[in-house]
């Protein structure tokens, strides 16, 4: 019986063996460079934990379909037309045609390599087979080692290797952010390999990195600095992975070539630099340094990447686990006053738990995994149209707010990229284990975890918070001695025991906040783990009367309706002197919660964040006394019907200085215009003689007029704002109070609408000062 016993605990797995992300894995033979530093929890294959049924499962079925329904030849369109191959079929829409086209591509072959070890599909596995078989046969076409899809690439690249550099914070010589999705196409060539056992893969990729070699290593440091101003993804750390994959030092020393003193020299100093900046331009950088921490020791890696999880999670965190408001972080802990429908970019989260896996391999500490479960469940698992698969570029926290889902094939912005991965590897970091005798349960998900070496089995039965037991099932073939740590969740406020078949046994809780364990353990024993579950509030850091309601590890969302909220009426806020939320929230069904008379002007429903996806809704509330509500009703109530009264006469709004919108509103700017930030908003200024453009809409069949926002701070600024080629006015900005934003409205003369519905404005610092800065632009109608 014990024989056949282990001969099912093996045969249980798939038969092929493969590698599990970039996380230290012990006796990972496609490694060859392992890690000199102590590794002290390492990763289990993705193929040897299996999900059982809960909603991260769904999530993941959800996601497999949607990949299976994508055309790799639709993905490959571009790939081909560069190499001067015939193309197969047309190419998809969004992204896809635009400066970003092969990044999808990239993240596809990552999420196809990791679906197909989750699943055993081998239907994913013949895609990746296919598609590096095709991408081989455009880079022999091109026979440089290049394999890419953007838009004038040689052009880009080929002023790059000559040291011509323009960049202005996402363009480098005329292109999107290149290296950003050059990084793409080398992760998923990197995935393909150690997932999929492609030979092939890593053998394209290898040429890819002697290419880029060949491109930036003679650069002086001062061009290459300037080179690194642009968005340039993970570079740094697919580079590295290549070194530890061949154990060639070539590239190594490549991937310090994408090393810049703005950022990573400041975290290395352990001065926070995110203020101002773009966020998801720089996460990938400090994995890249946390990879090459152990693969070289370096201290100075180590820094950054620590230091940059502290600081992001610590000071530029949302409740759900997000980080940014319309991509940028703001000054560290003012959360309160960047509230809208584009806070927390998803890409962000997605490379935020990346990071958050390489430091719990050094240092496992249950606080690392309490963020790890709280981006997961809020912001990760609530990203994803629980429907049809799709996917949110951003998760609004804005109150009053509804989430924006990605279509199915006319998107492929870089969040659906990083969304078709996300839902693949939810099984990565449920366990990990010391190589030694100790197994930590990290994440409450029902999953089944086949330990090769022990040659035993855990089953995890439960789904935290719908239950409130954590439930482990042993199977063994023969009874093994090993440690069993289980993370004591900061949620819970009792001190949890450990029960072994319904008895209780002698437990500590760990330096690192693991409830711990040690035995023979035998087939069948059950071990559980009571978890005190309850409802409790989190407060914005800046503002102790902002909260957000949670229950164990999930965010709760307030249900406004499938209709957009009255303006008039207002969203609700929370009116009580009593701050004991179990007095006025009462349980109505398993994780469904009900408000009892504190909501103004109503009380509201509130479910699981991530299982919002076609109702407004509101996860932060204002809290006010009745005293409170009194004084401050007047101002509150007017400064909410100015910002709606805006919102409901805006015909198009512009945010200046943002990636994306300077790119949908087709942005055209001289050389010295330049983007910066003030109060944690984004501008753009053109100095004299220069100038920047842009197109807003229109409604020619009312009375329109252009919103300027500048800042007070700006003083003596004299500049024209023309459209369609014919002044409108000459702005003499003299400033203002420091600190302080201030609209400014000009009337479009009808004669300048005349059957339009789209106009060019052109900001021409044609006076001999600056122009600028501009920190929003909205079309209106007059009233």
């Amino acid at each position: 019986m014990k024989r056949i016993l282990c001969t099912l605990l093996v045969l249980s797995s798939f038969l092929v063996s493969v590698a599990q992300s970039y996380v230290p894995e012990k006796k990972n033979t496609k490694v060859k460079v392992q890690p000199v530093v102590q590794v002290n929890a390492f990763a289990f294959p993705l193929s040897d934990v299996k999900l059982l049924a809960s909603p991260f499962t769904k999530a993941m079925q959800l996601d497999s379909a949607y990949l299976l329904s994508l055309s790799a030849d639709r993905l490959l369109y571009r790939f081909y037309k560069n190499a001067g191959l015939p193309v197969k079929d047309s190419i998809y829409g969004g992204w896809e045609s635009d400066g970003l086209s092969g990044h999808t591509l990239g993240h596809y072959l990552s999420a196809a390599s990791m679906m197909y070890v989750s699943t055993g599909n081998v239907e994913f596995k013949k895609r990746i087979d296919y598609i590096v078989a095709e991408l081989e046969r455009c880079q022999l076409a091109r026979k440089t080692g290049y394999i890419g899809a953007i838009p004038k690439e040689d052009s880009i690249f080929g002023k790059v290797a000559k040291g011509e550099i323009k960049s202005s914070g996402f363009d480098l010589n005329g292109g999107w952010s290149p290296w950003y999705t050059v990084h793409k196409v080398m992760a998923g060539l990197c995935d393909a390999y150690l997932y999929c056992n492609s030979n092939k893969a890593l053998k394209m990729v290898t040429g890819m990195a002697d290419w880029t070699y060949n491109t930036v290593n003679h650069l002086p440091d001062s061009t290459r600095l300037k080179m690194l101003n642009c968005e340039y993804g993970g570079m740094n750390d697919v580079l590295a992975n290549i070194y530890s994959f061949t154990g060639n030092r070539k590239y190594l020393d490549l991937s310090y070539r994408f090393y810049d003193e703005f950022v990573m020299g400041k975290l290395a100093q352990r001065i926070d630099p995110l203020p101002g900046k773009h966020s998801n331009t720089n996460v990938p950088k400090a994995i890249g340094s946390a990879r090459q921490y152990e693969l070289t020791g370096n201290k100075n890696d180590q820094t950054i990447a620590s230091f940059f999880w502290e600081t992001m999670v610590h000071n530029h965190s949302y409740v759900i686990g997000g980080n940014s408001n319309y991509e940028y972080c703001g000054e560290a802990g003012k959360l309160n006053d960047r509230l809208s429908d584009n806070t927390c970019e998803t890409c962000n989260t997605y490379n935020m738990l990346k990071l958050t896996r390489h430091l719990f391999a050094w240092q496992p500490s249950a606080q690392l995994m309490d963020y790890y479960e709280r981006a997961l469940y809020n912001h990760i698992l609530a990203s994803q149209n629980p429907e049809n698969g799709m996917m949110t570029y951003f998760v609004p926290l804005r109150m009053g707010t509804k989430k924006q889902f990605s279509d199915q094939f006319n998107t492929f912005t870089c969040c659906v990229g990083s969304g078709i991965e996300n839902h693949a590897k939810y099984a990565e970091q449920i366990y990990s284990y010391d190589g030694k005798n100790n197994l930590f349960v990290n994440l409450f998900i029902p999953s089944v975890l086949n330990w090769k070496e022990k040659n035993i089995r855990i089953t995890q039965t439960n789904y935290i918070p719908a239950s409130k037991q954590v439930k482990l099932i042993v199977a063994a073939a023969k009874p093994t001695a090993f440690t069993v740590k289980i993370r004591k969740p900061s949620w819970s406020n009792s001190a949890p025991v450990i029960r072994v078949n319904n008895v209780v046994v002698k437990a500590e809780t760990d330096a690192a906040g693991y409830l711990t364990t040690t035995r023979v353990w035998k087939n069948g024993d059950v071990i559980t783990v009571d978890l005190d579950m309850n409802l409790y509030t989190e407060a914005m850091p800046d503002n102790p009367n902002r909260i957000a309601f949670k229950y164990g590890p999930l965010v709760l969302a307030g249900l406004l309706g499938k209709e957009k909220p009255d303006p008039v009426i207002g969203v609700p806020v929370l009116l009580t002197s009593n701050r004991n939320v179990n007095d006025w929230m009462q349980s109505t069904s398993s994780l469904q919660f009900e408000m009892k008379g504190v909501g103004m002007p109503f009380d509201v429903q509130l479910i699981p964040f991530y299982q919002t996806y076609d109702q407004y809704y509101s996860v932060y509330w204002d809290y006010f006394t009745p005293d409170e509500f009194a004084r401050l009703q007047a101002d509150y109530e007017a400064e909410k019907k100015r910002v709606q009264e805006i919102e409901n006469r805006t015909i198009d709004l512009f945010r200046v200085g943002e990636m994306q919108p300077e790119r949908d509103h087709n942005l055209k700017a001289t050389e010295r215009s330049y983007v910066s930030d003030a109060m944690d908003r984004m501008g753009r200024e053109a100095r004299s003689n220069h100038n920047f453009e842009f197109e807003m809409k229109v409604d020619p069949a009312v009375n329109n007029a252009l919103l300027f926002t500048y800042i007070g701070d700006d003083k003596d600024r004299v500049f024209d704002i023309l459209v369609d080629g014919v002044k409108l006015v000459t702005v003499e900005w003299k400033g203002g109070k420091t600190g302080k934003f201030y609209d400014v409205e000009y009337k479009l003369p009808v004669s300048m609408l005349s059957g339009k519905t789209k106009i060019t404005v052109k900001i021409d610092a044609n006076h001999g000062k600056t122009a600028g800065r501009v920190f929003g632009v909205r079309t209106i109608k007059e009233q």
